[in-house]
């Protein structure tokens, strides 16, 4: 018979593995996401660079719109078009 206190449980042991795991990842996302946002804290009035379609000036000069915007004009009702009847 094997005496419990000569070997630790393998759940406890598990357990502190996957604690280590986790401990792990989480600091390799913290450090991702600092080194991502390094910019944004160092400079003054820091801010997320505008990556949408409307915010580039060439693509506005060209007249190339974001999908989401053109959809939204698309669907804007027309003052000039002609009313129907129902009858």
């Amino acid at each position: 018979m094997r005496n419990n206190s000569d070997s630790p449980c393998p759940l406890l042991t598990k357990l502190r593995e996957m604690f280590k795991v986790l401990l792990f990842t989480l600091l390799i996302i913290a450090i991702s996401v600092a080194l991502l946002a390094i910019t944004i804290i160092i400079k003054k009035n820091g801010k997320f660079p505008n990556t949408h379609v409307g915010g580039n000036r060439e693509m506005r000069k060209r007249g190339i719109k974001c999908a989401q915007s053109q959809d939204k004009d698309a669907r804007r009702e027309n003052p000039m078009r002609v009313k129907e009847i129902n009858t």
